[in-house]
């Protein structure tokens, strides 16, 4: 079960799509994407319709299951400081900042509950490999003029209530947030021109002058069609073979008690990333809660897979009690998935993918700040606007192609299962 669902305010779902519907606008998609891009197309075009789909229950799906980081600076893995062209790097970072703003001003106009706050992240590092990365990129960000804070590892107690770690870099431009409760607000804080269907998967497409959208109960006839569910927009013909449905697991435990909060002491609301990307998340939470997030799947249909909970909750529990010594009485409520879409070059796809078609696909895990910006510069590019962010991600080249089947998911296994057993003590 996800734990951000079941422990964010309870909301009434939009009632499913039924019969012949025509608009001018259909946006399949509700997560962070796909509410943006309906949104500002309807502020667009405020006398066109538009119509929002969603396969699922809005904030039980991915957007709804990430950590909850809305990161402002980039983090380049490819580079050797982590930042590589500053150019790109100044644009990328001027692109998630642009995310994050928009979601503070809606989430301020609307009074959105989703626990946002301004507490910036530390990126943890345990073993000589996990602090090596910190220095690289401690590099980059001076070269990007971007600030932090090294923290030594006998003072992070005193932030994140462990001292597991050897050694933190603080930034302070993240934004955090209760994922699904966000997302959530961002649905039910929607123009009053967009109609939003829930629990209504879209089984067939017909593409030509006019999109004709099928489905059990009926069919959505648009003029134009904006796709915003990232991997599945391969299910709808487009850029086949280039995005990679990759899944994490994550764990929230019972709420502490209050002699338990004292016990492990630090702020009482953070976040951290490892140093290594196969490393453990964490995140203390606004009702004192503690998050794990680690592990990796490779799911090629782009589904979970139930059996993969309960073996990597166990992972969960580990992580948890090399790094919480001092709750050994905690244990987890939640644990669940949620899919990331990457592309081997690290690149998204942003403009038109045929005649009357458009999308913003491929958030390569940064989707609370990426596809909120996205879903937002597609719908002005959409109405002729123009800029030197839209320029700039028009002219992405856009996910590669990956190997045919078998050898992708050898590939892909294989990376991942040498990535977890490298991270070590990270993880």
């Amino acid at each position: 079960m996800c734990g951000w669902y079941h422990t964010s305010p309870q909301r009434h779902p939009r009632p499913s799509h039924a019969g012949q519907t025509k608009a001018r606008w259909a946006v399949v998609g509700a997560g962070f994407t796909g509410l943006a891009a309906a949104r500002q197309l309807a502020l667009n075009f405020p006398d066109d319709e538009i119509v929002l789909v969603e396969a699922q229950e809005v904030g039980f799906g991915t957007s709804g299951r990430n950590a909850g980081f809305a990161i402002d600076l980039p983090h380049d893995i490819g580079a050797d400081d982590y930042i590589g062209d500053i150019a790109t790097a100044k644009t990328t970072l001027k692109l998630n900042v642009l995310g994050q703003t928009i979601l503070r001003d809606i989430v301020a106009t609307h009074g959105i509950d989703c626990h946002l706050s301004a507490s910036g992240k530390y990126q943890a590092a345990v073993a000589e490999r996990g602090v090596a990365v910190l220095d690289a990129y401690r590099r980059g960000l001076d070269k990007l003029g971007q600030p932090y804070e090294v923290i030594e590892g006998k003072d992070l107690p005193s932030h994140i209530g462990t001292s597991f770690y050897r050694k933190a870099l603080f930034t302070p431009g993240t934004v955090l947030v209760q994922p699904s409760a966000l997302v959530k607000g961002l649905a039910d804080a929607l123009p009053s021109n967009v109609t939003l269907h829930e629990h209504t998967p879209i089984t067939d497409v017909e593409y030509g002058e006019k999109i004709v959208l099928a489905h059990r109960g009926g069919r959505i006839t648009a003029d134009k069609l904006v796709l915003a569910n990232n991997a599945f927009g391969m299910r709808f013909g487009f850029l086949q073979r280039t995005m990679l449905p990759v899944f994490l697991y994550a764990s929230l435990t019972r709420p502490l008690t209050e002699a338990e909060q004292a016990q492990l002491g630090g702020k009482p609301f953070w976040g951290v990333i490892p140093a290594d990307p196969f490393g453990s998340t964490l995140r203390r939470t606004h009702d004192n809660r503690i998050l794990v997030r680690n592990s990796f799947s490779f799911n090629p249909d782009g589904r979970p897979k139930e059996q993969y909970l309960s073996r990597f909750a166990e992972r969960h529990r580990r992580s948890f009690e090399r790094r919480f010594p001092m709750l050994p009485d905690v244990g987890f409520d939640y644990t669940w998935s949620g899919s990331l879409a990457l592309s081997h070059n690290h690149k998204g796809f942003f403009g038109q993918l045929a005649p009357n078609v458009y999308g913003a696909l491929c958030c390569n895990g940064l989707g609370i700040t990426r596809g909120t910006v996205t879903g937002t510069l597609l719908a002005d590019w959409l109405a002729g606007k123009r800029g030197d962010l839209i320029d700039f991600l028009l002219a992405t080249s856009g996910p590669n192609k990956t190997p045919p089947e078998p050898f992708l998911s050898m590939g892909v296994n294989a990376t991942l299962w040498w990535g977890q057993r490298k991270a070590g003590l990270e993880s």
